[in-house]
């Protein structure tokens, strides 16, 4: 009974182990299956995920890895190049601030008193003077550059018929003033600041001298808007203002060497006779070398003509300074830039704006540069008053007399006005040649010459101050408002009546056009 009560017991449990085994089994499968049914869907959604988040970690260290190594490649600038960069984007975002709060002014063509005020604060504010160095060897070497290309502009811009028929004149208006001007000053200046007589002329002779650098723009804007061309206005002032120039230098250098007994007197006066003859001559043989080559059939000749024009015009004014006639480059300069035009009549168009491209930028570096050698410390406050005396005592009898030498030319009495005003701006002469007799004083050591140099240097910097921009101001103002506007009938307005005369129209007195200058 117990065998088999055992073996029965063993069967049961055999069975129930199957049981529990195949129970299992099924569970299990049907969790596989549950599994297969709910998780494979899951996994094939989250595929992506997982294969993205398994590739996010890898792309983002290979974008480390990447900028690392471009960082070690390509490390910040350091030194000198970072130094440049900085200045330049300084410059840059001063000029950009300085456009934004006044427009066109600061723009090439602007206005004349901002150049000059921007070379004053280059070489007299404490921190710009110290981060800024302009030599002097190439602030005067710029200078000139830009004088040979504002007389070629000149040179180009001069009338033949109306400079035949006012040659007279021309010769009264640029001997006249400056002499009478340069007596005045001395005379005054001999009583007021006690210079002796030789200095008082040597300053005289400094003051003297008008600014080609400001008349010569002013009256070729007036001449393409049409003011004055009728009377040959500008052509006048435009030629006259090259010899004003040669007799103040002149002046000067005589002057100069009486004072330092540098030379004989007569050599010195044959020295500026010279400059003016050899100044003509050289100019009528370039010019006549500038109408012949290039020749019409080469290509870019407008280009070639231009480069050759200003080649020999700075050529020019650099070699007669090293051979010690100053005065004879600029009217090398004038006289070569008037043939070449009077051979290329109506093909000089071009050529002209070139060079008037050309002076748009100079024309800053000019003034800039001008306004940087003004020195107010070297403005002696006890000179200042009694300097400004003789400036303004020696302009009023400038406007007087050169009132007077034009009145016999053909003019009516607004036109005179203007002249006389026209002829009142100085500058480059004045900051070319107003600190040499300080400096031969100081070679020479005597502190009494030292003296009278720096009364000359303190005038001519005031008269830089106060005839510049007021005399641009002056050309600006009275040219629209004194001069007659010619220009061509179709450009007429409102159905107005103006009188013909040659194809074009005369308009009187044509003040209300807005002005360019």
């Amino acid at each position: 009974m117990d065998e088999e009560a055992t073996k029965r017991y063993l069967r049961v449990s055999d069975v129930g182990l199957q049981q529990e085994q195949a129970e299992v089994g099924s569970k299990v499968q049907a969790g596989q299956e549950d599994r297969e049914i709910t998780v494979l869907p899951r996994r094939k959604t989250e595929e992506p995920d997982d294969t993205t988040t398994m590739k996010t970690p890898s792309s983002d260290s290979s974008c480390c890895a990447s900028c690392i190594s471009l960082k070690d490649r390509c490390p910040r600038p350091r030194g000198i190049l970072n130094l440049l960069i900085t200045k330049v984007c300084l410059f840059a975002l001063l000029f950009g601030v300085v456009w934004t709060i006044t427009g066109k002014e600061c723009l090439p063509g602007g206005n004349l008193f901002g150049m000059l005020l921007a070379g004053l604060l280059l070489r007299n504010v404490p921190y710009i003077t110290d981060a800024i160095f302009i030599d002097t060897h190439w602030s005067a070497a710029l200078r000139n550059i830009a004088l040979s290309i504002i007389l070629t502009r000149a040179g180009l811009g001069l009338n033949p018929e109306a400079l035949s028929r006012l040659k007279a004149v021309c010769v009264r208006v640029a001997v006249g003033p400056c002499m009478v001007e340069a007596c005045i000053v001395a005379v005054v200046s001999h009583f007021l600041l006690g210079l002796p007589w030789v200095w008082g002329f040597i300053l005289g002779f400094v003051l003297a001298a008008v600014s080609p650098a400001v008349v010569v723009p002013s009256m070729l804007l007036l001449q393409r808007e049409g003011y004055g061309v009728e009377k040959g206005i500008p052509t006048l002032l435009m030629a006259a203002g090259s010899f004003d120039d040669i007799l103040a230098i002149t002046g000067f250098s005589t002057c100069l060497g009486i004072a330092f007994s540098t030379g004989s007197t007569w050599m010195n006066i044959l020295k500026g006779l010279l400059e003016v003859v050899g100044g003509i001559v050289a100019g009528m043989i370039l010019g006549m070398f500038l109408y012949c080559f290039p020749s019409n059939d080469q290509e870019d000749l407008v280009l070639r003509r231009t480069l050759m024009l200003l080649g020999l015009s700075i050529f020019s004014v650099f070699t007669s300074n090293v051979i010690g006639f100053a005065g004879a480059g600029s009217l090398c300069t004038l006289v070569l830039a008037f043939l070449a035009a009077l051979g290329w009549k109506t093909e000089k168009a071009p050529v002209a704006e070139i060079v008037g491209r050309s002076w748009d930028v100079f024309q800053p570096l000019l003034f800039g540069l001008i306004g940087a050698e003004i020195t107010i410390k070297a403005l002696s406050p006890s000179t200042v008053g009694l300097g400004m005396a003789c400036i303004l005592i020696g302009l009023v009898i400038r406007l007087l007399v050169t009132f007077l030498l034009v009145h016999y030319g053909g003019f009516n009495l607004k036109e005179k006005l203007f002249i006389s005003v026209a002829w009142l701006p100085k500058a480059t002469v004045q900051a070319a040649i107003g600190s040499k007799a300080l400096d031969m004083a100081r070679e020479e050591g005597d502190e009494a010459l030292i003296k009278f140099g720096l009364d000359v240097l303190t005038l001519a910097v005031l008269a830089i101050l106060t005839t510049a921009p007021v005399g641009a101001l002056g050309i600006g103002l009275a040219g629209p408002r004194l001069l007659a506007r010619q220009v061509k009938a179709e450009e007429t307005e409102d159905g107005a009546t103006p009188s013909y005369r040659n194809g074009v129209v005369q308009e009187k007195d044509n003040g209300t056009l807005e002005s360019k200058l």
